[in-house]
């Protein structure tokens, strides 16, 4: 498991400049022997640049530092709410180009970035949650 972590790291490296932090290997699941890598990153970050999984292992991402005003919880309201990431995208587009280094994004494209890769995919997979009562209603 370390070779994997090394070529990640290696693959990676070039990331800890936007602020990818590659906190290394856990254990998830003693049971059965489930291991992650560990990231962590700052809110504004390009998602799109890692993986969901590599070579196999799944990463663990959180987020280091605070979180905007537009995500700060409520009981009543899912954190990872769509509309949350929108209205920061609208608050902060000219901060989220500057940050991720790319003048000409789109909406569209800041949204893909912060939110995992994917934003319409984000939207469904809540959507679904939502209709299943795991998560609050989205408003």
């Amino acid at each position: 498991m370390q070779d994997i972590l090394d070529r990640f790291e290696k693959k990676y490296a070039h990331l800890k400049k936007k602020g990818l932090r590659i906190e290394g290997l856990a254990e998830i699941d003693s049971i059965r022997k489930y291991k992650v890598i560990k990231v962590s990153k700052p809110f504004i970050f390009d998602n799109r640049l890692i993986p969901d999984k590599f070579e196999g292992v799944k990463l663990q991402k959180r987020i280091s530092g605070d979180l905007p005003n537009e995500f700060k919880t409520d009981q009543e309201r899912f954190i990872w709410s769509p509309d949350r990431y929108e209205r920061f995208v609208d608050r902060c587009g000219d901060e989220i180009r500057k940050k991720l280094g790319l003048d000409t994004m789109s909406r569209e494209e800041m949204l893909d970035a912060m939110c995992g890769g994917n934003y319409q995919a984000h939207v469904e997979k809540v959507t679904q949650w939502a209709k299943e009562g795991r998560i609050p209603p989205l408003n």
